[in-house]
């Protein structure tokens, strides 16, 4: 019988996985397969896009020290606020960007409720104990 206990701990690899899905954010205004003139033309959505994937790499990395659960809440926030961007800023029309940053956000999104998930039933102590 398998026993898929593994997946109720919060493992320090999906805080390096969050880690690098805030590399990629910051890294998506300038993927390939889109219009660079688009994106010359918006500041707002870069900036908006830098200091998103700064925010997700930040958290990640604060999970990696010291885990509590505000940081899984922030997450998920920051991740439906990328999800919404393209909308709210009005970069929706630009393409590739409108879908990495969908796509990126759900990410996002999952992560952090697959993490907060893991993290429900643990006190204060156990969550110190995280990384080490």
């Amino acid at each position: 019988m398998s026993d898929f206990g593994f997946l109720k701990t919060h493992r320090t690899w999906e805080d390096w996985c969050g880690m690098l899905v805030g590399a990629l954010i910051v890294a998506s205004p300038w993927f390939p397969a889109q219009d660079q003139s688009a994106i010359a033309g918006n500041q707002t959505a870069v900036l908006n896009t830098v200091a998103i994937g700064l925010v997700v790499f930040g958290i990640s990395q604060l999970e990696y020290v010291a885990l509590q659960r505000w940081q899984e809440v922030a997450t998920i926030l920051v991740g439906l606020w990328l999800i919404a961007s393209p909308y709210v800023i009005g970069y929706s029309s630009d393409g590739f960007l409108s879908i990495y940053h969908t796509s990126l956000g759900a990410v996002v999104v999952l992560l952090g409720i697959f993490l907060l998930w893991q993290d429900w039933d643990l006190n204060d102590q156990d969550m110190l104990k995280h990384g080490q």
